[in-house]
């Protein structure tokens, strides 16, 4: 790697690259790498390094970078803190535009995303923004302070990242302060960093959903990436096992009529799309925590009647096909009634499961599917080969 380029590579590739780059690096090739990074960014890769090259990467910044990197590495990932940079620029709320134009042209350019100026006042407590498509047209005589926008949406440093990122998202942020408990402006927020933990978050939650882990990728080790998986799969076999248990309870209905085996599939795995696609849904709705106690009872009586309509319509189809294969109009009508079930099952399950392990305080979007497909699977096989031993044995 080049030298000074070699800290933007470790930020860029993944985990697994990364550490095998960090084994290849001496502790001076690590700190002379950080030396072209921001505090934000060292702090983005101190969790990679071992504390004593933190350390010396800390004593070789100046005073203001080393206080400033001490910072950003005190809070912890998922907070603002995290997120945040010290590429501020603020003015005075009591100077005129004129002057606060020639300010901005002592720098060689504006830090990257910079839409606004931060007003503040002689003890840099935040008194307003004033976004710089309105200073470069007004006039240069006019003062600052008659031109800001006073609502402004801030964050303190120890707050939720999440709640930022929707903040951004609701107001069309593209940069906000960060400011400390008493009103002082310490750091901002931007677009980019907000958008690359939004990206973090749905990565980790995508593999979470298929029982991997955020560190894994495909430059993982073999034996790293199966000790990932194996809890994820043992929790699998078993659920698969009951499921089994369940198909093997009607053994001598299916001997009897051999339909019954080629159609109970179908039953299960339509039921576990459905399913799916409720969970989708609220876990999505939970993190933009649009989910609450007044809409909860309405969630429910909406995804119910979804079950219903989708059941009792493509009950009615598969029922006609199972007619039509097997000369069978009661097999049909098994068909028919089972789906419409399994769909009503599939759909409180895909309410029930997020909710339950997001009051128990487990991250709803991290094994909500192997539960969901446990219940359709087991759910889907009972109900149709209940009902086919009723009706037609």
């Amino acid at each position: 790697m080049r030298s000074d380029r070699d800290g933007d590579i470790l930020l860029e590739v993944s985990d697994s690259v990364r550490e095998t780059l960090l084994a290849d690096m001496d502790s001076a090739e690590i700190v002379a790498a950080a030396q072209n990074l921001d505090a934000d960014e060292i702090a983005d890769l101190a969790p990679d390094l071992p504390d004593e090259v933190v350390q010396d990467i800390i004593e070789s910044q100046d005073v203001e970078e080393r206080a400033q990197l001490q910072s950003a590495l005190s809070y912890p990932e998922g907070s603002v803190g995290a997120l945040m940079d010290f590429e501020v620029i603020s003015i005075r709320d009591d100077v005129s535009c004129e002057v606060a134009l020639r300010y901005l042209r002592r720098f060689d350019e504006l830090p990257g995303h910079t839409d606004a100026l931060f007003v503040v006042d002689r003890d840099d407590h935040l008194r307003g923004i004033l976004p710089l498509k309105r200073l470069l047209v007004s006039d240069p005589d006019v003062e600052v302070a008659t031109l800001i926008d006073r609502e402004v949406v801030s964050f303190l440093p120890d707050a939720d990242a999440e709640e930022a990122a929707q903040a951004f998202e609701r107001y069309d942020l593209v940069s906000a302060p960060v400011v400390s408990t008493d009103g002082r402006v310490i750091a901002r927020v931007t677009i980019d960093s907000v958008l690359d933990f939004v990206r973090d978050r749905q990565e980790a939650q995508q593999l979470a959903q298929a029982g991997l882990r955020e560190e894994e990728d495909i430059f993982s080790s073999v034996f790293q990436s199966a000790k990932n998986r194996g809890p994820w799969l043992a929790l699998n076999l078993c659920t698969a096992f009951v499921a089994s248990r369940v198909v093997g309870a009607f053994e001598g209905s299916i001997e009897k009529l051999a339909a019954l085996a080629a159609l109970m599939p179908i039953v299960a795995g339509i039921g576990g799309n459905a399913g799916n696609q409720t969970s989708t849904l609220l876990v999505r709705s939970l993190a933009l925590d649009q989910v609450s106690a007044s809409n909860a009872r309405r969630l429910f009586v909406k995804e119910l009647g979804i079950s219903v309509v989708n059941g009792a319509l493509w009950g009615s189809v598969l029922g006609i096909v199972a007619w039509l294969l097997y000369s069978n109009v009661a097999l049909g009508g098994v068909m028919a009634l089972a789906m419409m079930l399994n769909l009503t099952v599939a759909a409180m399950a895909g309410l029930f499961i997020p909710l339950a392990m997001e009051r128990f305080g487990r991250d709803p979007a991290i094994g909500s599917s192997v539960f969901l497909t446990f219940v359709t699977d087991s759910m889907g096989f009972f109900i149709f080969l209940g009902l086919a031993t009723v009706f037609l044995l």
